[in-house]
C-alpha cells in the first residue's frame, strides 16, 4: 500500500530537475525540488558524490513535506560539469521518469549482487588482521574483485566483494559460505574476547561506503574516543548542537577541515540516527582547507534534541562519522594486471615491512587491480624511506607508486597499537639505530 501511495504522489507532484550551467560563475547549480520522504537527502547527496562530483555549496529545505535543495557542484578538476553524459544521468536518475525512492538501484556506487558474493566483516583492529583475512579467502579459493576497508578507534570494518577462483561468479554453495564465516569470524575473534566479531555474507545490493557507516555505527565505534586513535586536537572536528525554541529545532553545526565526501558522511549519519533535516546550508567555497555545515534538525518522532545525553551522542556520531575516512598515512597506489591472490601477497609484504594502513580501497576495472592503501609505522615511528624503497623493489617499482606529502617528524606516538589493519606489532629493533626521518600523509 505504501508503494502505491508513493506512485501515486509522484504521480501528482513530479520531481523537477534543473540544471543551471550559467548563474554561477566558478560551479554548476542543481536544483532538485520534489514530494518529501526520510532518507531524500541522502540519496541525492548519494547520487551526487558517487559520480565524484564535489558539492561547494548547498542549501537544504524539507519543510510542508516538500523537498527543495539546491547544489552547487564541481567535477573532481574543480571545473563546472559539462559533461552531457553525467547531466542527463542525473535528470534522469532524479526525475519524474525514475524517482529516487528506488535510487538505491541506480547510483553508481551500488554494486549489483549477482556476480559476486558480499562480505562484511567486523572486529578489533590488531597487526596483520587483513592480512590473515586475505590469506584465509585465498585458502579458500576466493578472488577478491573489490574491497574498501576503515579502522576507527581500534575497530576495523571491511566490506569485501568475493567471486569464486574456478567459475569466476558469485559463490552458492550454503555449506561453503558456511565454511568462510566461521574460518572469517575466527580470524577477527583472535584473542580478543572483549568486543564481538561480526561475520556476514549476502549476494544483495550494496552500497559500500553507505554500508561501513551502517556497521561501525552499530559498532558503536564513537564510543570512548578519547583521542588515542583520532586526530590531533587541532584538526578535530569542530561538532556543537545547540537548542532553537522559537522553531523547536536543534541546530547542529560541523566546522572541520574540507574533504571529499564530507557532505554524505555527516547526511548518511543523520539519516541513520533516524534525524530529519529541515533546514541546512553547506559552505565550503570559502576557504581551501575548511567546510562550515549547518542543520536544523528534528528526529523521526518529531522532537528535537531532548536532553544533553542525546546531544552528546549526536555530537561523538558525527565526529566519529567524519574521522572514519580521513586518511592518515602515506599513500601508496598499485595498478597492475589482477590476478588471485594478489591483495594476499601484497597485504603479506606489508606486514613483513612493518607497516600498517589505516584505510584501503580494491578495486578491478577491465582486468586490472587498481589498489589505493594507506600507510604507518606499525608502532609510531616515522616510516623509513628504505623500507619503501625496499617494498617497491619487491613489488615494482612501476606497479606501486607513492602519493601524498610528508609531514613534520613528531615524537613517537603513544597511539601504536590502535590502528593495525596490517602491519607487525613491533618494529625491528635495527630501526633504533637511524636518524630521525620523516613521516608522510
Amino acid at each position: 500500500m505504501e508503494d502505491e501511495y508513493e506512485k501515486f504522489v509522484r504521480r501528482m507532484n513530479p520531481p523537477i530537475v534543473v540544471i543551471d550551467n550559467e548563474s554561477c560563475r566558478n560551479a554548476t547549480v542543481i536544483q532538485v525540488d520534489s514530494s518529501y520522504k526520510h532518507g531524500a537527502l541522502l540519496e541525492v547527496v548519494q547520487l551526487l558524490t558517487d559520480l565524484n562530483l564535489i558539492i561547494t555549496k548547498a542549501y537544504i529545505c524539507s519543510d510542508a513535506g516538500w523537498f527543495m535543495d539546491v547544489f552547487n557542484v564541481i567535477d573532481h578538476n574543480r571545473n563546472k560539469v559539462t559533461d552531457e553524459r553525467i547531466l542527463d544521468y542525473i535528470k534522469k536518475s532524479l526525475g519524474p521518469d525514475s524517482y529516487f525512492a528506488s535510487s538505491m538501484r541506480r547510483s553508481v556506487g551500488v554494486t549489483s549482487g549477482t556476480d559476486y558474493t558480499s562480505i562484511e566483516l567486523i572486529g578489533t583492529d590488531r597487526p596483520g588482521l587483513l592480512s590473515e583475512v586475505s590469506a584465509v579467502l585465498t585458502h579458500l579459493k576466493c578472488n577478491v574483485a573489490n574491497a574498501e576497508v576503515w579502522t576507527h578507534n581500534t575497530r576495523a570494518a571491511a566490506v569485501m566483494q568475493v567471486k569464486d577462483e574456478e567459475t569466476g561468479g558469485a559463490i552458492s554453495d550454503p555449506d561453503r559460505l558456511a565454511l568462510i564465516k566461521r574460518l572469517l569470524c575466527n580470524v577477527l575473534s583472535g584473542s580478543n574476547k572483549s568486543r564481538e566479531a561480526k561475520t556476514a555474507v549476502s549476494h544483495g545490493e550494496t552500497h559500500t561506503e553507505r554500508r561501513l557507516h551502517q556497521m561501525m555505527f552499530d559498532d558503536r565505534d564513537y564510543e570512548g574516543m578519547d583521542g588515542a586513535d583520532s586526530l590531533d586536537e587541532k584538526e578535530r572536528p569542530q561538532v556543537n548542537v545547540v537548542d532553537w525554541h522559537e522553531k523547536d529545532y536543534s541546530v547542529v553545526t560541523v566546522r572541520c577541515k574540507d574533504r571529499p565526501k564530507l557532505l554524505f558522511d555527516i547526511v548518511c549519519t543523520l539519516t541513520d540516527m533516524q534525524y530529519v533535516v529541515f533546514h541546512g546550508s553547506i559552505d565550503a567555497e570559502g576557504s581551501e582547507s575548511e567546510a562550515y555545515q549547518e542543520y536544523c534538525i528534528r528526529h523521526v518522532d518529531g522532537f528535537p534534541v531532548k536532553s544533553d545525553a542525546e546531544r552528546q551522542r549526536v555530537i561523538q556520531c558525527l565526529e566519529a562519522a567524519i574521522e572514519r575516512r580521513v586518511s592518515q598515512g602515506l599513500k601508496l597506489e598499485l595498478c597492475t594486471a589482477d590476478r588471485f591472490g594478489l591483495l594476499s601477497d601484497v597485504t603479506r609484504i606489508f606486514r613483513e615491512n612493518s607497516l600498517t594502513v589505516t584505510r584501503a580501497e580494491v578495486t578491478t576495472r577491465s582486468g586490472k587491480a587498481v589498489n589505493t592503501f594507506y600507510v604507518r609505522d606499525a608502532s609510531g615511528y616515522p616510516i623509513d624511506p628504505k623500507i619503501i624503497d625496499s617494498i617497491r623493489k619487491t613489488i615494482g617499482q612501476t606497479i606501486l607508486r607513492v602519493k601524498g606529502c610528508p609531514e613534520e617528524p613528531n615524537q613517537v606516538s603513544q597511539e601504536s597499537p590502535t590502528r593495525f589493519l596490517f602491519g607487525a606489532f613491533f618494529k625491528s629493533k635495527s630501526l633504533c639505530g637511524f636518524s630521525s626521518v620523516r613521516t608522510y600523509t
